[in-house]
């Protein structure tokens, strides 16, 4: 079953990137033509726009939910009381669809509900707060609903590396005298390198693929500044009927997830082999 699995896995990967290279249409044909795809995906304002955009959101989701994942995982690490209650409400956004998150965020940010509702019945009628109304704001309210999606998860991912540290590391550091704070970010940090990876990898796989959040909220607009990749390619695979370039777009998605993934397999492979030299 797993090998069956594997094969329809990778089957579909060289099966897209062989269309990439084709004049395909509406329906897949192998008439090739080389690179004449690429160059028309990279010279596409829609496709451009939605790569600034997926590097945008990309990189404030990775940090907002890495440090926030993080302090998070601390805050429970202290044996707090009602634990697994603090877990269970940092963890209920990801079990949510990515489409309810969107429509929950949309509604919270909407100019006439929401925050801004809530903030002019308090008496400051003046505030507004509506990133998605503005084309320059709008990514910016993305990651606000990415970030209340995953950021329980990375938490969870990082707890799990925190309490896999060795109780002796923690009595020494207290010994020591010292400061949690700087026990937690220049010891323990650097002693769970596999738990950031492995955080690091799912964040970077949710990112690229990132499509229910963005039409749930945004649509892609206001005009098409929240576009994303994965939109350019759903939308020219079906509303355009043009599935040779959707697929060179598929193709550059997956290759950031591959190399991160190669560079992750020759660290391990790495630190495995200094393991061994040292037991030898």
């Amino acid at each position: 079953m797993i090998m069956v699995s594997v094969g329809v896995f990778v089957f579909g990967i060289i099966y897209s990137v062989l269309l990439s290279f084709t004049n395909a249409k509406l329906f897949p044909k192998f008439n090739f033509i080389g690179l004449d795809q690429y160059e028309r995906l990279w010279g596409e304002t829609r496709w451009l726009v939605s790569v600034e955009n997926i590097w945008i959101f990309g990189v404030l989701i990775i940090v907002f939910q890495m440090t926030l994942g993080y302090l998070l995982a601390v805050f429970i690490d202290q044996r707090i009381k009602q634990e697994d209650a603090f877990r269970t409400i940092f963890l209920y956004p990801f079990s949510m669809s990515l489409v309810v998150t969107g429509l929950v965020w949309q509604w919270m940010l909407d100019p006439n509900l929401g925050f801004s509702s809530a903030m002019q019945k308090l008496g400051f009628e003046s505030f507004v707060f509506a990133p998605l109304v503005h084309q320059s704001t709008a990514i910016y309210g993305l990651v606000m609903g990415g970030v209340w999606n995953g950021v329980g998860v990375t938490m969870a991912i990082l707890l799990a590396g925190l309490r896999g540290i060795d109780a002796e590391i923690w009595r020494a550091t207290r010994v020591d005298g010292i400061p949690a704070w700087r026990a937690y970010l220049y010891i323990a940090l650097p002693m769970i390198r596999g738990a950031l990876a492995t955080a690091l990898i799912l964040q970077c796989t949710s990112i690229v693929r990132v499509y229910d959040l963005v039409i749930a909220m945004t649509q892609g607009g206001p005009g098409i500044a929240t576009q994303m990749p994965a939109i350019f390619v759903i939308e020219h695979i079906t509303n355009r009927q043009n599935v040779a370039l959707g697929m060179a777009a598929a193709s550059m998605m997956l290759l950031p997830i591959v190399v991160l993934l190669a560079i992750k397999s020759a660290a391990d492979w790495h630190a495995k082999s200094r393991r061994e030299q040292r037991a030898a």
